[in-house]
């Protein structure tokens, strides 16, 4: 027997794994996550965006093979260069699919690595979704053996440090390594593996998705290296200097083989974002537009916002300098304004909407350490009240918010989000004919046909000054 079997056995099923092996219903939800995550992609391309303005410019400087598209410059660099920037942008506008039982973000990684990948060595459509289902899944093994309540007791980031599992797994089966070669990826990517919750102290909202473009990179690199034969640990997830204890107070190695190529919970778990922000704050959001719409209410009626959440996860969304992750910022948006937009990340309400200032300085964060403590983080329970001018008090729970998979998106829903992101960098004919490609990407030729699309350079003008888009102004007229 081997001694590492573990690394053994997990090498094995990625280096055998084979697009026929997934289950018709995985399929079909790795078309509509990958779907949804290119329409975030394409969005974040706006040069309002500073993260990927500066890592794109960054990974363009660096030049290499022309063998993968950065998306949103209409050229092309080494694969390793595409799938750091690529990544980042994959994260940058926080509405991806999430996995709240692993808190993760593996869409975001996969299908920039994925992408590059295929275009670069030919890879066809039904690789691409295969390589992308096969990277969420490792994905979410690694953080549940992990335990990402400790990884997040502990300062890390679940979704870089093990979402360059994933990206070592997707590449590894798009090069077509053998289980040797997969052994020596997933030792190199650990010894890689990184990520921290620092990235809250940067307002500018830069590292925070400069994580997924990290976690990307190095899981490309981790398995180009061992496909020419780089030496690595090769027992990583068994013994001696193993990445679970490196990681983890409380790791578990059971979850990376249970059920391996039965389960698919890393995929099937994923829950689509209808909100650009934080998931720990969609159910909350959930529950105050419940409120809001219940009890006919208007901004100027509210006195007061209450939040309770688990203390586990308060630290994320007490009073964060990221707008993305700032209760205090995220639901006076929405009592103000109606709703929270893309562009509401990059522009700063409180300082052009009076009543947003009022409102950010009335609400608070309490940290549950009972219910919603227990129920985290398999869970993001939000219990909001409204203190109301007249002196009533109106309280709204929600522990499952839209969009996870017990409450889906629509088709219409998922399709109206890729349109109102895309409309923001994109004029209608092309908007179109990406949304086309994107749900078409699993053909044949459906990979090399969405890469040309994403190359395209946004349009300055399909964001104003004012901050708002064509797409809201249709969005707006929907809603009315």
């Amino acid at each position: 027997m081997s001694r590492a079997p573990i690394t053994q056995k997990l090498a094995r099923f990625i280096s055998d794994f084979q697009p026929a092996d997934l289950p018709s219903d995985v399929v079909r939800y790795t078309e509509v996550l990958a779907y949804d995550g290119i329409g975030t992609l394409a969005a974040a391309t706006h040069p309002k965006i500073t993260s990927s303005a500066r890592i794109g410019d960054f990974s363009e400087s660096q030049g290499g093979p022309k063998q993968a598209t950065l998306i949103g410059r209409d050229t092309k660099v080494g694969v390793v260069n595409a799938v750091l920037a690529n990544g980042t942008l994959g994260y940058a506008c926080d509405m991806e699919p999430h996995h709240p039982e692993a808190i993760l973000h593996p869409i975001s990684i996969m299908v920039p690595t994925a992408l590059a990948l295929c275009e670069a060595f030919g890879g066809r459509g039904p690789d691409f979704i295969a390589a992308v289902a096969l990277g969420c899944e490792v994905t979410y093994r690694v953080s549940m053996a992990m335990d990402p309540k400790q990884l997040y007791g502990l300062g890390f980031h679940p979704s870089a440090v093990c979402g360059v599992f994933g990206a070592a797994a997707a590449s590894a089966h798009l090069l077509g390594l053998d289980t040797e070669q997969t052994v020596r990826t997933l030792g190199l990517a650990a010894l890689q593996a990184s990520g921290l919750m620092a990235w809250q102290d940067d307002p500018n909202e830069d590292a925070r998705p400069f994580q997924m473009g990290m976690a990307a990179r190095n899981g490309v690199t981790a398995a180009m290296l061992a496909q020419k034969e780089f030496g690595g640990p090769d027992r990583i997830f068994d013994a001696g200097h193993n990445v679970l204890n490196a990681f983890s107070r409380a790791p578990s190695s059971e979850p990376l083989l249970d059920g391996l190529g039965e389960k698919w919970d890393g995929v099937m778990g994923l829950a689509i974002k209808p909100y650009s922000c934080v998931s720990f704050l969609h159910p909350a959001l959930d529950a105050l537009d419940a409120l809001i719409r219940k009890n006919d209410l208007t901004s100027p009626e509210v006195a007061g916002v209450q939040l309770r959440f688990a203390d586990s996860g308060s630290h994320c969304v007490d009073d964060n300098p990221l707008k993305s992750h700032c209760a205090q910022y995220v639901l006076p948006v929405w009592v103000a304004r109606g709703g929270l937009r893309f562009v509401d990340l990059f522009e700063d309400r409180r300082k052009t909407d009076p009543e947003v200032a009022r409102l950010a300085s009335v609400t608070r964060v309490v940290r549950d350490h009972g219910e919603l403590e227990r129920l985290f983080p398999d869970f993001y329970a939000g219990e909001v009240t409204l203190t109301l001018r007249d002196g009533r008090q109106l309280t709204e729970r929600s522990d499952i918010a839209r969009g996870y998979p017990a409450s889906p998106l629509s088709e219409a829903e998922i399709r109206t989000k890729f349109d109102e992101l895309v409309g923001t960098v994109a004029t209608a004919e092309r908007r179109a004919s990406l949304g086309d490609a994107a749900a078409t990407v699993f053909e044949a030729d459906g990979v090399q046909r969405l890469a040309e699309l994403l190359a395209h350079r946004p349009i300055a003008d399909a964001w104003t000054d004012d901050g708002e888009t064509r797409a809201e102004t249709e969005f707006e007229t929907r809603k009315a």
